[in-house]
């Protein structure tokens, strides 16, 4: 360690902190009427998203009783919800733990105790899976039901209510308290060693410095996927997996209009690109398969639609299949210990 000329802050300095929520400052100041759009159910501004993540902050610290430091799991597709959690969770100075469905029942119990999960979100397709495993469940208090408008769900689980229901009932001002950047903010599990789970976790400061770096390198360099505030995101990699990449940070810290599918549908997908103009996704190549072979492809317009495929290698076949129809491609590395992308392939627009 080699002794430098430290300059030392006046007394008076604000010692800034690499917190989450300052990620959510930027939309708010230059592109407050962008839109957060659910499907073909909802939709709403960052105005709204962020009367919506303080009242999910009130619910969180208030009648759910979450205390700094506490876990608070969610079990959903890819949604708004998920979105409001991404953020009030960890802006509160709790843990946010992103629940992979896709695990197996023993998988599921083992990382939810691991991760010592206080409180469950859960999306009502998951409720059966929950009442299954209920008694095995070591520190779990309070489970919120998450239900779209006009969903119908009966479960024998002592559940605290449904979202919405409970949102409606709370302040949509919150004071966010200062703490160090250094907290950990998310936790999660990674299958790609032997054995059971492995956990990940991730503090704020990691988090922030991953947006900026991901943002540096997909909006400054001019490549065959160059992002902006103008574009309209939506991602089909699952938000519970290292959070989708990294992208709705980046998409928030930019105020892009979002676009979140729920349930990978690849009818759903294609209907959400052609009435949403979505220009930028992310995903794996199984589900680009399934979207271009899709029989609505044929009449999308998929000219300029902007994906980072990752997780396994990109067949050729499949990529000139995506190039024919116009669509911009390129290919990311990374792991989840890496939170996750490490390197997005470059390829210049004048090539």
């Amino acid at each position: 360690m080699i002794t430098t000329k430290i300059i030392e802050p006046a007394s008076s300095a604000y010692d800034y902190q690499l917190l989450i929520g300052r990620i959510l400052e930027q939309p708010l100041k230059y592109k407050p009427n962008a839109e957060i759009v659910y499907r073909d159910k909802s939709r709403y501004t960052y105005r709204d998203l962020y009367k919506r993540v303080s009242r999910l902050a009130n619910l969180l610290t208030g009648h759910l009783a979450v205390k700094p430091g506490e876990t608070v799991g969610i079990i959903d597709y890819d949604s708004h919800r998920f979105l409001e959690g991404y953020f009030a969770i960890p802006m509160i100075g709790a843990v946010l733990h992103t629940i992979n469905f896709r695990f197996s029942p023993d998988e599921l119990v083992y990382t939810i105790n691991h991760a010592e999960d206080q409180v469950l979100f859960c999306h009502k397709d998951f409720l059966p899976l929950l009442e299954s495993l209920q008694h095995r469940l070591e520190k779990v208090r309070s489970i919120v039901v998450l239900a779209d408008e006009n969903d119908v769900f009966i479960t024998s689980l002592n559940h605290d209510g449904e979202y919405e229901t409970l949102l409606s009932q709370q302040e949509d001002e919150y004071s966010f308290p200062d703490f160090s950047e250094n907290s950990v903010a998310t936790i999660f599990f990674t299958t790609g060693t032997t054995g059971l789970p492995k956990a990940v976790y991730f503090s704020h400061r990691q988090l922030v410095l991953h947006t900026l770096a991901l943002t540096t390198t997909l909006a400054a360099l001019n490549s065959v996927i160059t992002i902006s505030s103008e574009d309209v995101y939506m991602p089909f990699t699952p938000m519970f997996h290292v959070h989708a990449w990294g992208f709705p940070y980046v998409a928030t810290y930019l105020g892009m209009k979002q676009v979140y599918p729920g349930k990978y549908e690849p009818r759903m997908l294609l209907q959400l690109k052609r009435d949403e103009n979505v220009t930028v996704s992310h995903g794996v190549p199984t589900l680009l398969q399934m979207i271009i072979n899709h029989p609505d492809a044929d009449k999308t317009d998929l000219t300029g639609w902007k994906v980072t495929c990752g997780g396994s290698a990109l067949p050729r076949g499949l990529a000139t299949k995506l190039r024919a129809r116009g669509m911009n491609v390129n290919v990311g590395y990374g792991m989840s210990e890496t939170g996750p992308v490490v390197a997005i392939s470059y390829l210049d627009q004048q090539k």
